[in-house]
Protein backbone atom coordinates (compact mmCIF):
# COMPACT_ATOMS: atom_id res chain seq x y z
CA UNK A 1 0.00 0.00 0.00
CA UNK A 2 2.75 2.35 1.05
CA UNK A 3 4.15 1.17 -2.27
CA UNK A 4 1.80 2.16 -4.14
CA UNK A 5 1.69 6.00 -2.44
CA UNK A 6 4.94 6.52 -2.75
CA UNK A 7 4.76 5.81 -6.65
CA UNK A 8 1.67 8.02 -7.31
CA UNK A 9 3.63 10.97 -5.48
CA UNK A 10 7.12 9.92 -7.09
CA UNK A 11 4.88 10.55 -10.73
CA UNK A 12 3.31 13.72 -9.87
CA UNK A 13 6.49 15.26 -8.77
CA UNK A 14 8.05 13.75 -12.06
CA UNK A 15 5.52 15.25 -14.20
CA UNK A 16 5.57 18.60 -12.45
CA UNK A 17 9.31 18.90 -12.73
CA UNK A 18 9.04 17.85 -16.33
CA UNK A 19 6.56 20.10 -17.48
CA UNK A 20 7.84 23.36 -15.77
CA UNK A 21 10.88 22.67 -17.34
CA UNK A 22 9.16 22.58 -20.91
CA UNK A 23 7.56 25.52 -20.34
CA UNK A 24 10.67 27.52 -19.10
CA UNK A 25 12.17 26.27 -22.17
CA UNK A 26 9.44 27.17 -24.50
CA UNK A 27 9.40 30.54 -23.08
CA UNK A 28 12.96 30.67 -23.08
CA UNK A 29 13.16 29.94 -27.27
CA UNK A 30 10.25 32.36 -27.58
CA UNK A 31 11.69 35.24 -26.16
CA UNK A 32 15.20 34.02 -28.34
CA UNK A 33 12.86 34.13 -31.15
CA UNK A 34 11.38 37.43 -30.98
CA UNK A 35 14.18 39.05 -29.88
CA UNK A 36 16.08 38.00 -33.35
CA UNK A 37 12.90 39.58 -35.28
CA UNK A 38 13.68 42.33 -33.62
CA UNK A 39 17.12 42.72 -34.76
CA UNK A 40 16.33 41.95 -38.30
CA UNK A 41 13.53 44.76 -38.19
CA UNK A 42 15.55 47.49 -39.60
CA UNK A 43 15.66 49.25 -42.53
CA UNK A 44 18.11 47.43 -45.38
CA UNK A 45 19.04 50.07 -48.36
CA UNK A 46 20.40 48.99 -51.68
CA UNK A 47 21.97 51.87 -53.65
CA UNK A 48 23.19 52.44 -57.13
CA UNK A 49 24.34 55.47 -59.15
CA UNK A 50 23.37 56.15 -63.42
CA UNK A 51 24.48 58.10 -65.72
CA UNK A 52 23.36 59.01 -69.27
CA UNK A 53 23.21 61.30 -71.66
CA UNK A 54 20.15 62.04 -74.18
CA UNK A 55 19.33 64.91 -76.59
CA UNK A 56 16.12 66.72 -76.26
CA UNK A 57 14.35 67.96 -80.04
CA UNK A 58 11.17 69.72 -80.28
CA UNK A 59 9.47 71.22 -82.95
CA UNK A 60 6.76 73.74 -83.36
CA UNK A 61 5.51 73.91 -86.89
CA UNK A 62 3.03 76.83 -88.62
CA UNK A 63 2.00 77.71 -92.29
CA UNK A 64 1.27 74.14 -93.17
CA UNK A 65 4.94 73.42 -92.04
CA UNK A 66 6.46 75.92 -94.39
CA UNK A 67 7.38 77.76 -91.13
CA UNK A 68 9.44 75.38 -88.65
CA UNK A 69 10.82 76.39 -85.13
CA UNK A 70 13.30 74.40 -83.47
CA UNK A 71 14.53 73.61 -79.63
CA UNK A 72 17.23 71.17 -78.82
CA UNK A 73 19.51 70.79 -76.11
CA UNK A 74 21.86 68.16 -75.17
CA UNK A 75 20.87 66.26 -71.40
CA UNK A 76 23.24 64.60 -68.76
CA UNK A 77 21.59 63.17 -66.05
CA UNK A 78 23.38 61.71 -62.76
CA UNK A 79 20.81 59.92 -60.58
CA UNK A 80 21.02 58.26 -57.66
CA UNK A 81 18.71 54.91 -57.14
CA UNK A 82 17.77 53.33 -53.64
CA UNK A 83 15.82 50.31 -53.41
CA UNK A 84 14.41 49.48 -49.32
CA UNK A 85 13.07 47.08 -47.81
CA UNK A 86 11.62 48.24 -43.91
CA UNK A 87 12.20 44.89 -41.84
CA UNK A 88 10.27 46.41 -39.20
CA UNK A 89 6.92 45.46 -40.96
CA UNK A 90 7.57 42.16 -41.61
CA UNK A 91 4.73 40.30 -40.04
CA UNK A 92 4.65 37.25 -38.50
CA UNK A 93 3.00 34.66 -36.07
CA UNK A 94 4.45 32.75 -33.39
CA UNK A 95 2.60 29.48 -32.63
CA UNK A 96 4.40 28.23 -29.15
CA UNK A 97 2.35 25.32 -28.80
CA UNK A 98 3.71 23.61 -32.63
CA UNK A 99 7.18 25.14 -32.17
CA UNK A 100 6.46 27.43 -35.50
CA UNK A 101 7.29 30.88 -36.81
CA UNK A 102 4.89 31.99 -39.74
CA UNK A 103 6.38 35.15 -41.92
CA UNK A 104 2.70 36.36 -42.33
CA UNK A 105 3.79 39.57 -44.71
CA UNK A 106 6.94 40.57 -46.06
CA UNK A 107 7.15 44.47 -47.11
CA UNK A 108 7.21 45.32 -50.91
CA UNK A 109 10.49 47.38 -51.67
CA UNK A 110 10.39 50.83 -51.69
CA UNK A 111 12.27 52.41 -54.90
CA UNK A 112 13.35 55.74 -55.22
CA UNK A 113 15.43 57.72 -58.06
CA UNK A 114 16.52 61.16 -57.29
CA UNK A 115 17.96 62.63 -60.64
CA UNK A 116 20.27 65.57 -61.10
CA UNK A 117 19.32 66.73 -64.77
CA UNK A 118 21.31 68.83 -66.27
CA UNK A 119 21.32 71.00 -69.49
CA UNK A 120 23.81 71.41 -72.17
CA UNK A 121 23.82 73.05 -75.54
CA UNK A 122 20.14 74.33 -75.53
CA UNK A 123 19.37 75.87 -79.07
CA UNK A 124 15.75 77.64 -78.98
CA UNK A 125 13.94 80.06 -80.38
CA UNK A 126 11.61 83.33 -79.15
CA UNK A 127 8.72 81.31 -81.23
CA UNK A 128 9.83 77.31 -79.63
CA UNK A 129 11.67 78.57 -76.48
CA UNK A 130 11.97 75.44 -73.47
CA UNK A 131 9.26 76.13 -71.09
CA UNK A 132 8.10 73.76 -67.48
CA UNK A 133 6.22 71.68 -69.69
CA UNK A 134 9.36 70.52 -71.37
CA UNK A 135 11.09 70.48 -67.92
CA UNK A 136 8.43 67.88 -66.65
CA UNK A 137 8.39 65.82 -69.95
CA UNK A 138 11.85 65.33 -69.58
CA UNK A 139 11.83 64.82 -66.18
CA UNK A 140 9.34 61.90 -66.42
CA UNK A 141 11.41 60.30 -69.46
CA UNK A 142 14.41 59.66 -67.34
CA UNK A 143 12.87 58.60 -64.46
CA UNK A 144 10.63 56.23 -66.84
CA UNK A 145 14.48 54.96 -68.56
CA UNK A 146 16.03 54.79 -65.04
CA UNK A 147 13.33 52.45 -64.11
CA UNK A 148 13.53 50.33 -67.08
CA UNK A 149 16.83 50.30 -66.58
CA UNK A 150 17.03 49.34 -62.80
CA UNK A 151 14.75 46.12 -63.65
CA UNK A 152 17.76 44.91 -65.91
CA UNK A 153 20.15 45.60 -63.59
CA UNK A 154 21.59 43.70 -60.63
CA UNK A 155 20.17 46.25 -58.02
CA UNK A 156 17.10 44.71 -57.34
CA UNK A 157 18.20 41.52 -56.72
CA UNK A 158 21.48 42.51 -55.27
CA UNK A 159 18.19 43.93 -52.80
CA UNK A 160 16.70 41.30 -53.02
CA UNK A 161 19.65 38.89 -51.60
CA UNK A 162 20.47 41.52 -48.78
CA UNK A 163 16.76 40.58 -47.51
CA UNK A 164 16.96 36.89 -47.52
CA UNK A 165 20.31 37.25 -46.09
CA UNK A 166 18.38 39.29 -42.81
CA UNK A 167 15.49 36.91 -42.81
CA UNK A 168 17.53 33.56 -42.57
CA UNK A 169 18.97 35.06 -39.39
CA UNK A 170 15.50 33.75 -38.29
CA UNK A 171 15.67 30.82 -40.27
CA UNK A 172 18.64 30.00 -38.35
CA UNK A 173 17.60 30.35 -34.63
CA UNK A 174 15.02 28.68 -35.28
CA UNK A 175 16.19 25.45 -36.59
CA UNK A 176 19.00 25.76 -33.84
CA UNK A 177 16.17 25.72 -31.35
CA UNK A 178 14.17 22.89 -32.97
CA UNK A 179 11.58 25.17 -34.35
CA UNK A 180 9.96 25.76 -37.89
CA UNK A 181 9.48 28.56 -40.25
CA UNK A 182 7.18 28.63 -42.88
CA UNK A 183 5.95 31.40 -45.18
CA UNK A 184 3.39 30.69 -47.70
CA UNK A 185 2.34 27.27 -46.35
CA UNK A 186 5.61 26.09 -46.90
CA UNK A 187 7.88 25.11 -44.41
CA UNK A 188 11.57 26.45 -45.63
CA UNK A 189 14.68 23.93 -44.29
CA UNK A 190 17.74 26.03 -45.72
CA UNK A 191 18.38 29.65 -47.28
CA UNK A 192 17.47 28.53 -51.15
CA UNK A 193 14.17 27.28 -50.18
CA UNK A 194 13.74 30.92 -48.74
CA UNK A 195 15.22 33.13 -51.46
CA UNK A 196 13.00 30.63 -53.66
CA UNK A 197 9.88 31.09 -52.19
CA UNK A 198 10.30 35.24 -51.08
CA UNK A 199 8.97 36.72 -54.48
CA UNK A 200 8.70 39.94 -54.53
Amino acid sequence: MYLLIFIIIGFVIYKWVTSDKNTTSTEYNTNLIQQQIKNVGKLIVTEGHYAQVMTYKDQQKYLMNLLTFEKKALIVINADVTVAYDLRQVKYDIDEKNKTITIVSIPKEEIKISPDIQFYDVDQSRMNPFTGDDYNKISKKVKEDLARKMETSTLKSNAKNRLISELSKILILTNSLGWKLQYENQVLENEQQLGEQVKL
